[in-house]
């Protein structure tokens, strides 16, 4: 069995290693060109482990390039990962490799296709989430399911610890469904759309706390759902300032900072002026 990985930030990498870890290998890695996407967050480059490994490292533009094709092609890929990666692959992509093409989404597919997964599950109150490979096909996340991975979530839940949570997630389930791949009995589910659900993006500006319309709670759920890794949930202070809450609390804190809301007062614990 001959699999591809492409990807360009450490979830990806993560995988990559989780593989390497259980003995199993790969045939060709494939990521961004170095000078593509430098401010990402999460970048990763894999020329050190293309070394170690001895894989042969492909650097593109676009997941859609004729040379991706073509490299997946030469070396008679039978699966290929796509974990990491903000680039739709097309039709021509995903029916290169012999038996498809796999990607992940850190939610419980159907539920919560589309974006902002991890900010997402925070606030929307969920005590779960998850992370599903799937087979990929021309829809949002619609492809069959090969394996999928509960994460829990507690009631003081940040996007920081999911962020690792889903993480390792991924790890635990390519280590799962390696075996299964690697001999010929990975066998998708079909996803039930009477239970699917969308999310939709999220932008900078949707951290912008209201004083005068959100509650408490929904000020802590926003700081937690959007601390870092994201850009954080902020109070406008100026046209041109403002100030950015990455920790709080419900509970009054002695000494902690106070900022009254329509039902009482979040105690901001850390914050910056950007």
């Amino acid at each position: 069995m001959k699999v591809a990985f492409c990807t360009c930030v450490q979830i990806g990498l993560s995988c990559i290693e989780a593989v390497l870890e259980i003995g199993g290998s790969f045939d060709l890695f494939i990521t961004l060109n170095d000078a593509k996407a430098k401010s990402k967050s999460g970048r990763i480059y894999l020329d050190r482990l293309s070394k170690e490994t001895g894989t042969p490292l492909l650097k593109i533009n676009h997941v859609n390039d004729q040379e991706t094709i073509a490299a997946l092609r030469e070396h008679e890929i039978d699966w290929l990962f796509i974990i990491g990666w903000s680039q739709i692959a097309s039709k021509e992509v995903l029916d290169t490799p012999n038996f498809g093409a796999i990607g992940a989404h850190p939610t419980l597919l159907p539920v919560g296709r589309g974006r902002a997964a991890v900010p997402w599950a925070i606030l929307k109150g969920l005590d779960k989430t998850g992370v599903s490979f799937f087979q990929m096909d021309e829809g949002v996340d619609t492809g069959l399911i090969l394996g999928q991975e509960v994460i829990d979530l507690g009631e003081e839940e940040t996007a920081t610890l999911l962020y690792d949570k889903v993480n390792n997630a991924h790890e635990t389930l390519i280590k799962n469904i390696w075996p299964l791949l690697v001999n010929g009995t990975l066998k998708g589910v079909k996803q039930d759309e009477s239970k699917a659900t969308y999310w939709e993006g999220r932008k900078p500006e949707d951290g912008r706390i209201d004083t005068n319309t959100m509650s408490k709670l929904d000020v802590d759920r926003l700081v937690r759902a959007t601390t870092r890794p994201y850009p954080g949930a902020y109070l406008e202070l100026t046209e041109e300032l403002k100030k950015v809450i990455w920790r709080g609390s419900l509970m009054r804190v002695p000494g902690a900072e106070e900022l009254n809301l329509k039902d009482g007062i979040y105690y901001i614990l850390e914050s910056s002026i950007q």
